[in-house]
């Protein structure tokens, strides 16, 4: 999962992901648009999303994170070898 952060709270935001289980490593050479900094998470326990996604939003220096699970998905798009269909 990915989460957005603003580059001087990068360690911050880690150790804070670290606490909560997560093992984040820092997307080295890519700067988003808005000039912030990507860490990819792993071996979170996303049980319960809602809620972890409020925690997570929660951590000064957090932008955005990749889990959407607050707002239901508009459309899904599913991509075959022989066709796209959306849902």
């Amino acid at each position: 999962m990915a989460v957005e952060v603003i580059p001087m709270a990068r360690s911050y935001v880690a150790r804070k992901l670290v606490q909560l289980g997560g093992a984040p490593e820092w997307r080295q050479g890519f700067v988003t648009d808005n000039g912030n900094w990507i860490l990819d998470v792993y071996n979170l326990d996303l049980t319960d999303s809602k809620d972890f996604e409020v925690q997570l939003d929660s951590i000064a220096g957090v932008v955005s994170n990749g889990i959407f699970s607050r707002r239901p998905a508009d459309k899904i798009i599913v991509g075959s070898e022989n066709k796209i269909r959306e849902i």
